[in-house]
């Protein structure tokens, strides 16, 4: 599967972006897709995953400001970002893998070449 972020660009302390991520083909039955997230000098780390029954996991920085959500018939994720803080600069990617959602990067097997979020 190809994955394919947009969305991304630069807002001001405060502000929102919503990212997409179109996905080219269908998931299987068990699956998880999400964000992570890297700024420049630092380990990839998650943002927000989302599995096959919409369970939702965010990492706690996130909680209360990001909200992951999915179009199935679409093939799109999506990640609406509020009350953007300049510490969430950094580059967004797109991940998708089977089975359940678990926080390790290893465990997606498809990426997404990313796009730049900047807060300032």
């Amino acid at each position: 599967v190809q994955l394919v972020e947009s969305g991304g660009g630069s807002a001001q302390a405060g502000g929102s972006l919503r990212l997409s991520c179109k996905l080219s083909e269908s998931h299987n039955v068990d699956y998880c897709v999400g964000w992570y997230r890297q700024a420049t000098g630092k380990e990839r780390e998650e943002v927000a995953v989302i599995d096959a029954d919409g369970e939702t996991t965010y990492a706690d920085s996130m909680k209360g400001r990001f909200a992951i959500s999915q179009d199935n018939s679409k093939r799109t994720l999506w990640l609406q970002m509020n009350d953007l803080k300049p510490e969430d600069t950094a580059m967004y990617y797109c991940a998708a893998g089977e089975g359940e959602c678990v926080p390790n990067p290893e465990a997606y097997s498809a990426w997404g070449k990313g796009t730049q979020v900047t807060v300032s």
